[in-house]
């Protein structure tokens, strides 16, 4: 089996049981994103490329742990040979960082609100990033909404001024306000993401009743210029009921926009715990849609330093999973 359709099917099935030798190293655990708040995950490689998948020892599918990250894949009569990354903060090659662990704010899909972990401190987070900063490319940060917009860029931003010391290329992911797109580029981020999260306005009118879909878009036009095309992303999540039609027409917006969408499968959580994950046909369908519309727009995943479009484990990455 092929590396795309491989990590097609094991994100339409999005867990493993781990078994064989423990693997503490090569575990993660999620304050935010796809898999918040659950027992943990594992980046998987063949290294053609990764893939992230959680742990759930009730799953059809089995990794086994070799020893020193060796791993094979048990899946659907096959044997995958392959390797466990290890984690820095999060994920591979970076600190990935969750920096308000709660959020105001209840969109249908997200377990934050329901965690409601502590706000990290900007010299916790200093630490953190300084016990991994040998073995890392990047600092990404991503944050819930604690109190308020205002409150929570002011915030991100001083956690911003402490980590320039380390001089390594900083993704910053959250809500933004009016002008945090000139803030973040003032302070030194190299990259940023913006989620738009819904393919329509009507689906995200649904899922975030609470959220300004319209304040997300300018904050995305804003920032390309600040930060050059193809160093701006956003989340597309994938299954949350827009047909295949209405995805590319977000996707096609985005990237004429200079933006580079992130296309996230549905993990289905909060409020969406008995919805379904999308299948690997329409990831697949998917993927060729948004390799096509980065291609016509002109823009290189590859070229991403931080977070999700430079560690493509939770999604499809044209450019890095398969060429454009």
């Amino acid at each position: 089996m092929d590396w795309l359709n491989l990590k097609a099917r094991l994100l339409a099935e999005g867990s493993i049981r781990l078994s064989g030798v423990e693997a503490p190293p090569y575990i993660s655990s999620s304050a935010a994103g796809p898999g918040a708040g659950g027992s943990g995950s594992v980046f998987f490689s063949n290294g053609e490329g990764r893939v992230r998948l959680s742990l759930d020892p009730g799953s059809r599918i089995e990794l086994v742990h070799l020893g020193a990250g060796k791993a094979v894949l048990y899946m659907e009569g096959q044997e995958i040979e392959g390797y466990l990354e290890p984690v820095a903060l999060h994920c591979p090659r970076q600190a990935y960082l969750t920096l308000s662990g709660g959020c105001v704010y209840r969109c249908r899909y997200c377990e934050v609100p329901a965690i409601n972990s502590a706000r990290k401190t900007p010299e916790q987070i200093e630490a953190m990033v300084e016990s991994v900063a040998d073995r890392i490319d990047a600092i990404s940060l991503t944050s819930g909404v604690l109190y308020d917009l205002q409150e929570e860029e002011d915030y991100v931003l001083e956690v911003v001024r402490r980590l320039k010391k380390f001089e390594i290329p900083l993704g910053v992911s959250i809500f933004p306000g009016i002008n945090t797109a000139e803030k973040l580029s003032a302070g030194g981020v190299a990259e940023v993401k913006f989620n738009i999260e819904a393919a329509t306005v009507k689906i995200f009118a649904g899922m975030c009743p609470d959220l300004d879909r319209d304040l997300v878009w300018k904050a995305l036009q804003t920032a390309v210029p600040l930060f050059g095309r193809g160093h701006v992303f956003s989340n597309l999540i994938i299954g949350l009921g827009e047909t295949d039609e209405e995805a590319e027409q977000c996707i096609r917006a985005l990237c004429e926009r200079g933006v580079i969408p992130v296309l996230r499968p549905l993990n289905p959580a909060g409020e969406l715990k008995t919805w379904k994950r999308p299948s690997a046909k329409r990831l697949l369908r998917l993927f060729t849609i948004h390799g096509q519309a980065l291609k016509d727009s002109g823009l290189d995943p590859g070229s991403a330093v931080s977070m999700c479009v430079s560690c493509t484990g939770c999604d499809l990455g044209p450019g890095r999973d398969a060429p454009l």
